[in-house]
């Protein structure tokens, strides 16, 4: 994801969804997606139809997490043949790869980390009505046209399964003033699956967010040893799906 620039065309849809607030670009997506803050609190997200990770997954996400970890309120989510739409109200917090977070990515893949343990810790397996397990993410893969290797079907054994974000990359986990964690988006693909799917992706996206050398020290905030053979194997599962 990068941040648009100011004078980005704004599409029809978001500008009824607005119904007059002005608009600030926060983030555009690899397809052609946009977020825009309103300066009434509102975050409006529209996008091509996501056949991966689509909105209507993400708002009944949301709602059903939002009982045990703060994530952004629900205001409104549609589509038509074309597009989908997603209007939530904004937490107090910003994107851990906003540019003061960018500057001080030790305080920012700290607070990555512990948010993620933070996630895992609190959401219960046993209520979650949805997985994000490698069979599942395969089929989902295979359903879109994608060739999986031989050698992603044989995962390793579960270390410990947990409700994951599914796209925990650094942009997802929310930042207060002093850089502690406050929030989760993104939650289209919540699941069932092992912790090191997420952690996986999560320490891998300090490379693309930070550059440097930040992915144990953020294994080390989440609170465990790195699992070198779950870290290339929930990796390569990521790039080829």
């Amino acid at each position: 994801m990068t941040i648009p620039s100011a004078d980005v065309a704004v599409p029809a849809r978001v500008r009824t969804l607005a119904r007059g607030a002005a608009l600030t670009p926060a983030w555009e997506n690899g397809i052609g997606g946009l977020t825009f803050r309103t300066d009434d609190g509102r975050f409006i997200k529209w996008g091509p139809l996501d056949l991966e990770a689509n909105m209507r997954d993400e708002a009944e996400r949301m709602r059903w997490a939002a009982r045990w970890i703060r994530v952004p309120e629900v205001i409104e989510q549609g589509q038509d043949a074309s597009h989908e739409w997603l209007v939530t109200a904004a937490i107090t917090g910003v994107s851990a790869v906003a540019p003061r977070w960018i500057a001080e990515p030790a305080i920012a893949v700290r607070a990555i980390g512990q948010g993620l343990r933070m996630l895992h810790d609190a959401l219960p397996v046993s209520a979650c009505p949805w997985e994000w397990s490698v069979p599942a993410r395969i089929a989902n893969a295979e359903a879109r046209g994608i060739h999986i290797a031989d050698a992603l079907r044989d995962a390793p054994p579960i270390d410990r399964l947990v409700v994951c974000h599914g796209d925990a990359c650094a942009p997802n986990t929310l930042l207060d003033a002093a850089g502690a964690p406050v929030g989760h988006v993104d939650l289209a693909a919540l699941g069932t699956a092992d912790r090191w799917a997420d952690i996986a992706v999560a320490s891998m996206s300090t490379l693309w967010n930070y550059g440097g050398d930040w992915e144990d020290a953020l294994i080390e905030a989440y609170g465990i040893e790195p699992d070198r053979d779950r870290l290339a194997y929930y990796r390569d599962l990521w790039n080829e799906t």
